[in-house]
């Protein structure tokens, strides 16, 4: 690896680290020539499938945009960091292991909302508005209603849910 400072060829690692999650490897490198130290991370590259979008144009995956999606359904919900990303991980896996070289939007969506519905209802619920076109309460109660039919202990989060029903119906009064 080329030395950042000086450009030398020759750099040797002189510390590894794991990080906690196991995702990425901090290297702690001390430069040959120079002796300027600095730390690369390593971590694994997958090669994902490409995004079919709605209009027929292709993107690269980018977890960056996944990641983006789970943050505004979650917004000021009680979801911890960890769950999150953990969750952006179970999508990125899900795209990867389907074994196609494309998969279309509409199917990373439904696994976004897969991994919403067992983190956060209320999220879960908002972002499924966005991504089916909701266009009334009714939408939301249907989705409210499917989820007491897979989830009837889950009292606690269903009355949330109808909160958030309630909500709508103040904005649009």
């Amino acid at each position: 690896m080329y030395c950042p400072f000086c450009q030398h060829a020759d750099t040797r690692v002189i510390d590894s680290r794991v990080s906690e999650d196991g995702a990425t490897i901090r290297r702690r490198r001390e430069c040959e020539a120079c002796n300027e130290r600095f730390s690369t991370l390593e971590t694994i590259e997958l090669k994902l499938p490409a995004i079919v979008k709605s209009d027929g144009s292709r993107e690269a995956f980018d977890s960056r945009k996944v990641r983006s999606g789970f943050d505004r359904a979650l917004q000021k919900r009680p979801v911890p960091e960890d769950k999150i990303e953990l969750a952006v991980r179970a999508v990125m896996q899900q795209a990867r292991i389907c074994g196609e070289r494309e998969i279309p939007s509409i199917k990373v969506g439904e696994f976004v909302m897969n991994e919403l519905r067992k983190l956060d209802h209320v999220g879960y619920v908002r972002f499924a508005s966005v991504y089916r076109s909701f266009e009334d309460v009714a939408d939301f109660r249907e989705e409210i209603e499917k989820l007491e039919r897979e989830l009837p202990s889950s009292t606690e989060q269903l009355q949330l849910l109808g909160d958030v029903i309630a909500l709508t119906k103040k904005k649009k009064g």
